[in-house]
């Protein structure tokens, strides 16, 4: 049983879904609201003020990138998108544009109660960038969310789009370890199907061009026989 229990709002307009989705929440002792198009899911949202949102990408009205890039720009509220697509770039611009994590159509109701409560955990102990600018150690290291832009030490640095989704992901959640099977799909897509070591290789050009120390790493830190985790202090702008 939870101290609080806590509410989650639902915008999708399948009515199937979201009545199995609501049930398995409550039964698992959430509070769910139910919206089905992106106006009215908004409104919910700003009067209800969930602790968490389940969005659809596909709406009637407004789409759900629209519906994201609104709560960010005023909350920290995790979000969970659903998509119909598994596309490697439907995910990847739902995870830039600020959605938490992603669950592909077809789910069951008990995946979705899981990843919820894993989302939950996650992002209570590392609340979601605000902000469109974060830095890290007094300014050494930049990213700019609105225009993909990182600099190093005020000097604008190339990253390639693997490097750079690998470092927004790690950065995201700085107390999360993620293993090499995570960083590949973030990466590379689920379809990748070559050798898992060339997550190493992206990583070693990573550090290349924002670690000072390739031998002491302030930033993208090897957690031993599992993965990687990110380990800048940050400074928000």
């Amino acid at each position: 049983m939870m101290d609080r229990q806590k509410k989650i709002l639902i915008i999708d307009d399948e009515y199937m879904i979201t009545d199995v989705v609501k049930s398995y929440l409550e039964h698992s002792d959430f509070k769910a609201y139910i919206e089905h198009n992106g106006k009215k899911g908004l409104e919910t949202f700003y009067d209800v003020k969930p602790d968490l949102v389940v969005l659809d990408l596909m709406l009637p009205d407004l789409s759900g990138e629209e519906i994201c890039k609104e709560i960010r720009r005023n909350a920290r509220t995790p979000i969970i998108m659903l998509t119909a697509k598994a596309e490697e770039e439907d995910i990847l611009m739902g995870l830039d544009i600020g959605a938490d994590d992603y669950m592909t159509k077809p789910f069951s109701g008990k995946q979705l109660v899981g990843r919820v409560k894993a989302v939950l955990r996650r992002t209570e102990s590392d609340p979601v960038p605000l902000f469109n600018i974060m830095t890290f150690h007094n300014g050494d290291l930049e990213i700019n969310l609105e225009n993909n832009e990182v600099r190093k030490s005020g000097e604008v640095i190339r990253l390639t789009p693997s490097e750079y989704k690998i470092l927004l992901s790690l950065v995201k959640y700085p107390n999360k370890t993620y293993s090499r099977d995570e960083l590949i799909f973030i990466a590379l897509g689920e379809e990748f199907d070559g050798y898992d070591r060339i997550i190493d290789t992206h990583i070693k050009k990573l550090r290349q061009k924002i670690e000072d120390d390739l031998k002491n790493p302030t930033y993208i830190q090897t957690v031993h026989g599992f993965g990687y985790k990110f380990g800048g202090g940050k400074n928000e702008a």
